[in-house]
């Protein structure tokens, strides 16, 4: 069992930044996918970022690309993902999750091949 806390949501204004953390605690399989995902009032559960534990391959989604940076300390077994430049359109619940294994290549984008889920963190960015 693996489990996700996310933490460093809140209200930021156009333009500025902000870091979420994800604390994972239990076993993480070296082939497992670490990443982000958000959600909009009324909108899919969307992917933002993610990577191999192991390796730490790197897969973000194009149009977010160069705002948002993905990143982990292995030692604390702690995910980020670092936003700038935010704008309105990234309010929503982001949330961090991981796979039980399986990806020794690319992360997989789609909510249905992660396994586990953080609670989800509140980001609002005012205009």
């Amino acid at each position: 069992q693996v489990q996700l806390v996310e933490s460093g949501g809140g209200l930021a204004q156009a333009g500025g930044s902000l870091r979420l953390s994800c604390a994972a605690s239990g076993r993480i399989l070296s082939t497992s996918a670490m990443g982000w995902f958000r959600q909009a009032p009324g909108k899919e559960r969307e992917f933002v970022a993610a990577f191999i534990w192991y390796s730490g391959s790197t897969r973000y989604t194009d149009s977010l690309k160069g705002r948002f940076t993905i990143s982990r300390d292995n030692p604390k077994n702690t995910m980020y993902l670092e936003m700038t430049s935010l704008k309105p359109e990234d309010t929503a619940v982001y949330y961090c999750a991981a796979t039980n294994g399986g990806y020794a290549i690319e992360a997989p984008r789609t909510p249905d091949h992660y396994r586990y889920w953080g609670q989800g963190t509140q980001v609002t960015v005012s205009s």
